[in-house]
């Protein structure tokens, strides 16, 4: 920790919601080191080039070591992306199909990559590591496991419960459909056991879900908890500002 400042890494900086927890933690810059973490120098000129991003992978884990060192928290944003396969005819009635690049399925980004960084981090002595997952762990039949045979939440629900074993003080976020939208203008929900897709409070915008990463390193309310995260339809309930609060209102552990 340099003169009171906290160095955070963002894995996963130069996707879209890392993009933003990025630039948030660079515009904090009184109170965090930024530091990002990206796959090619084209994700690091993407956002901003800086000294500060590392490029590396999280599937070998000798890439982490110098990202990760000398930090205090770590907020993990990577995720395995599906792709569409190209030449469906919706007009036909035909359902697009999607596949995972060589190299990165979901056991391979979601798994083994988050469970290098988590390991990474427990060496590297980091203090607190925000996991940014999904909602719907909990059925195994979910849609999103369909996508390209992947079972992609079912690999992020196993390192998730690695890194709730792992001794490291956590906060995993399990956040609803992302979208992207304006931040900080809806009333804020958590839940928990997927309770939250039932309802009309099932979404939530990217700029959101990256200010509570970055409050959730602020309040020791948030350490030791696993949530769901959506939003209010916007227009509807009060735009949420006590972040203490909100994580207060949690109690699960897992």
């Amino acid at each position: 920790m340099a003169d009171g400042k906290r160095t955070v890494l963002v894995t996963g900086a130069g996707g879209r919601t890392g993009k933003i927890v990025y630039k948030k933690l660079k515009e904090s810059s009184e109170e965090y080191i930024a530091r990002g973490l990206v796959r090619s120098e084209e994700s690091k000129e993407s956002i901003g080039g800086g000294d500060d991003v590392y490029i590396g992978d999280i599937r070998d884990a000798e890439s982490l070591v110098a990202p990760v060192h000398g930090v205090d928290a770590l907020i993990i944003l990577t995720s395995a992306v599906p792709k569409m396969r190209p030449g469906f005819d919706p007009t036909k009635g035909e359902r697009p199909e999607f596949y995972f690049e060589e190299g990165s399925y979901p056991k391979q980004v979601d798994w083994i990559g988050q469970k290098n960084q988590i390991d990474a981090a427990k060496a590297a002595g980091v203090k607190h590591i925000v996991l940014v997952g999904s909602m719907g762990g909990t059925n195994p039949n979910h849609p999103l496991n369909s996508l390209g045979n992947g079972n992609i939440l079912i690999w992020k629900r196993k390192s998730e419960q690695y890194l709730a074993d792992s001794g490291i003080p956590y906060t995993i976020i399990r956040a609803g459909g992302l979208q992207d939208k304006d931040g900080g203008v809806r009333d804020l929900v958590v839940g928990k056991d997927d309770e939250l897709l039932q309802t009309d409070n099932r979404t939530v915008p990217r700029a959101d879900v990256a200010q509570v990463c970055i409050q959730a390193l602020r309040f020791d309310e948030a350490k030791a908890k696993a949530f769901d995260l959506g939003s209010k339809p916007e227009g509807s309930g009060t735009p949420t500002k006590d972040f203490k609060a909100l994580f207060s209102q949690i109690d699960a552990p897992f």
